[in-house]
């Protein structure tokens, strides 16, 4: 049973990447940028995240560095397909085949370097509740902030003003500036929010999920957070509940490898992406489910003048 604790736990925590990076790229698509270069930022930012322990110590430094550098990347990115009205697509991949490229190159100087060992976390009296602490109140505390960030986004998305005049911008920009809406500047203040929170995602990676650095180490994570938003049709808690599933996924290849099955390590690594690909023909069959739910103005680009 406590092998089966210690796959939950680890769920959660592979889980948390997949959920905030995700987040990250809902707020983009709520505001009508589809934002390729989840990847490349992922992995900027898990050099910056981790140079920035290696030099302080601090993890917390960490994940702002990291959240520094995504939102760097992002805004970039963003007055690219905002205000010069780049192809959103091409632009998105040529910013992931970028970070991973700057990452490598920035991160040559540390890829022997040791980090501090984390402290131990742990909820008073229910951490040391048999199979249920281990599972899951052991967890670093950004994994709990991550299940209040949904809750807040949920409230920001459908409660609060700003999230309506957000929701306007992605379904029809064109009416939200006909109404004096500043537009491009809440879709490039989203484009940055989204990346801050991908860079976040891509700095526990580096300084709490594995804490070292090794190039190209997120692995595609950032095209499975990017799938995640198509699978969970743009609503918060589908995402944390995804990112939960195929945390579930990634995780079981190695509890598979830990209680001896027979089965080829490259098999068992296809796993999350395999699970990605049936999920989405799944829902692809139903095509007019997600033009419900996605976002009417999804990719397109804004002219003001028009």
């Amino acid at each position: 049973m406590e092998s089966y604790a210690l796959l939950i736990g680890a769920t959660l925590s592979a889980g948390t990447v997949l959920a905030i990076a995700a987040l990250g790229l809902l707020i983009n698509e709520k505001a009508g940028i589809v934002n390729l270069g989840a990847e490349g930022m992922m992995l900027c930012a898990t050099i910056a995240g981790f140079a920035t322990v290696v030099h302080t110590g601090n993890t917390w430094l960490g994940f702002a560095a990291g959240m520094a550098a995504g939102a760097l990347l992002a805004a970039i990115f963003g007055v690219l397909v905002i205000w010069l009205n780049t192809n959103q697509y091409a632009t998105g991949l040529a910013l992931s085949l970028f970070g991973v490229g700057f990452s490598a190159f920035a991160g040559i100087s540390y890829v022997q370097a040791k980090l501090p060992e984390l402290p131990k976390y742990a909820i008073p009296v229910l951490g040391d509740v048999p199979l249920l602490g281990p599972a899951l109140f052991q967890q670093h505390p950004l994994v709990y902030l991550t299940m209040l960030l949904v809750a807040g986004l949920i409230w920001f998305l459908y409660r609060s003003r700003a999230g309506l005049v957000l929701r306007s911008v992605g379904e029809s920009p064109e009416s939200a500036h006909a109404l004096g809406y500043p537009v491009r500047r809440i879709r490039l203040a989203a484009v940055m929010a989204g990346g801050a929170l991908c860079g976040l995602a891509g700095a526990y990676i580096s300084t709490v999920y594995t804490p070292l650095w090794v190039e190209g180490m997120v692995a595609g994570r950032g095209w499975i957070a990017l799938a995640l938003t198509t699978f969970a049709t743009w609503r918060p808690a589908r995402v944390l509940l995804g990112a939960y599933l195929f945390g579930g996924v990634t995780m079981l290849q190695f509890h598979l490898q830990a209680t001896g099955v027979q089965v080829a390590s490259q098999l068992l690594s296809m796993l999350p992406y395999v699970a990605t690909i049936v999920v989405l023909a799944l829902i692809s069959r139903n095509p007019a489910w997600i033009r419900v739910n996605m976002p009417a103005s999804l990719g397109k680009p804004f002219y003001p003048g028009s």
